[in-house]
């Protein structure tokens, strides 16, 4: 007996071997199958004449966004928060011009005065006098420009203008602004920005300006001048100590920032409006500070182009540029150039700011370049960009807002067209009002890209970071499991969709 049941046993296992078993479906096929389904639901918000935006929000709201690689931090932070910063900086607003109020006698003159009387107001008197704020965010800010009746400035001057009501809040707080927006990023599915953070120390020397501006043609002699004003400054205990204290403070205000969630890094800028030596010598602090700095992985210039100092010395900071990339080949140039448009001046203006970006300067990335279809050198700068692999950082509202370019007009349509890397990014998200979530829903909308190219788009902000080798493996595999959450939810979400009722004909 117990033979016979031994041998059934062994029988009954043959048996059970040689029968099919159900093959599990392998995680890559699963993966596959989930982002074919993202793509087709996709390919349904973005169909026929009219699409659909409330549908692409909830889509790009949620679908991850490897990071911001054009963001400026004033500009990127709400008017909200810095209203709320009056109080913790025991500053005020004045309720006629907007501005505010630093001198802590005339603060606390009006502190003493009845509530009435006040002409200079705290962070919850601004939000209790309705009319007083709606005028300070529409200063601080574009909200309702394009819907109300006031007479108003032209885009680009309220735009850049903001910065002045706003910088006596902006240059402190850091730590503070930095949370918030680390807050609202990780809110949006932004798992990396790169912001341009604060001005390098400058210093004033007007014979070094004379000089410049006379030797801008000559480049051996201009090289020289560079070379000397360096080593000059090298040897200046006062500048080598302001440039300390001004990494010292990035490094403060970037405690606590980076976690599993979320990385920040900081590009340092000059500002274009200055004079040469203010220019250079801050440029000069900007590229130490970032090879002697982990958190400081770039170097930006800032500043409206089109006004005349930026066009009078544009060629002459591209060649300073071009200068110190050859002191600091490691160090990285993201640079805005060719923002303009027609009419913001004359023709030739418009001929070459990106050409001599990338062939004075050597930019690591061109920020903006909207002026592409009227340089000289388009088709040149294009097969460039491609060849050398450098992208363009594509901010649609604020080319929108700023310079009126927008839809076939904007550029974007040539760089995709001839092959250009592309970035999407946000600009000044708190002066314009939106989010990089926002940038993808127009960019969808206006030029229906399918969603490998979408997906693309978010993977290139984490390729074209400056960032080493691992941390872009170690962002890209965060993201990589972001988008495999993403599709599953998506994939799923598409099941659910309950289809249109049917009119019935009487």
């Amino acid at each position: 007996m117990q033979k016979k049941l031994s041998s059934l046993l062994i029988a009954l296992a043959c048996a059970a071997a040689a029968a099919p078993v159900a093959a599990k479906e392998p995680a890559s096929a699963t993966r596959q199958a989930n982002e074919a389904a993202t793509a087709r639901h996709y390919a349904g918000l973005v169909a026929g004449s009219a699409p659909k935006l409330a549908e692409l929000t909830m889509f790009f709201t949620q679908m991850p966004k490897g990071g911001d690689l054009h963001h400026h931090y004033s500009g990127a932070i709400y008017a909200e928060q810095y209203v709320d910063f009056l109080d913790k900086q025991g500053v005020c607003v004045n309720k006629q011009t907007y501005r505010i109020e630093t001198n802590k006698d005339v603060v606390a003159a009006e502190r003493a005065k009845p509530a009435k009387e006040r002409n200079c107001l705290s962070s919850a008197e601004v939000y209790a006098d309705d009319a007083t704020w709606r005028e300070l965010v529409q200063r601080w800010s574009n909200k309702d420009f394009g819907n109300h009746g006031a007479l108003q400035p032209p885009p680009d001057r309220l735009f850049f203008q903001t910065f002045s009501f706003f910088g006596p809040v902006s240059n402190a707080n850091f730590a503070e602004g930095l949370q918030e927006l680390k807050k609202r990023a990780i809110a949006e599915n932004v798992g990396y920005i790169e912001t341009m953070f604060k001005m390098a120390p400058a210093v004033a020397n007007p014979e070094f300006d004379a000089r410049a501006w006379q030797l801008v043609n000559d480049d051996a002699a201009l090289k020289a001048e560079l070379n000397t004003w360096m080593e000059t400054l090298a040897r200046d205990p006062a500048f080598n100590k302001t440039l300390g204290e001004f990494v010292a403070r990035i490094d403060e205000a970037a405690q606590g920032i980076d976690d599993e969630r979320f990385t920040m890094r900081y590009q340092t800028y000059v500002l274009r409006l200055l004079n040469p030596s203010q220019v250079f010598s801050s440029m000069i602090g900007a590229f130490k500070a970032a090879s002697a700095n982990g958190k400081i992985v770039g170097v930006n210039i800032v500043g409206q182009e089109s006004t005349a100092v930026s066009m009078r010395d544009y060629t002459l900071h591209m060649k300073m540029f071009g200068f110190l990339k050859s002191v600091y080949p490691d160090v990285k140039v993201a640079m805005h150039a060719g923002e303009l448009a027609m009419g913001d001046v004359p023709p030739e203006g418009l001929k070459f700011h990106i050409d001599e970006a990338l062939v004075l300067a050597n930019a690591d990335r061109i920020g903006h370049g909207i002026d592409l279809a009227h340089e000289t050198n388009a088709l040149a700068i294009m097969a460039k960009m491609r060849k050398d692999d450098v992208p363009v950082e594509i901010n649609l509202t604020s080319n929108d807002f700023i310079n009126g370019l927008k839809d076939e007009n904007h550029p974007i349509t040539l760089y995709r067209k001839y092959g250009v890397p592309y970035v999407i990014s946000t600009d000044d998200a708190g002066v314009t009002r939106h989010t990089l979530s926002n940038e993808y829903v127009l960019f969808a909308s206006r030029y229906k890209p399918d969603y490998a190219e979408m997906k693309k788009a978010s993977y290139n902000s984490i390729r074209y970071a400056f960032l080493p080798a691992a941390e872009k493996t170690r962002l890209t595999r965060q993201l990589d499991a972001r988008y495999a959450k993403f599709e599953a939810d998506i994939a799923r979400l598409a099941k659910t969709v309950v289809p249109a009722p049917r009119t019935k004909i009487k």
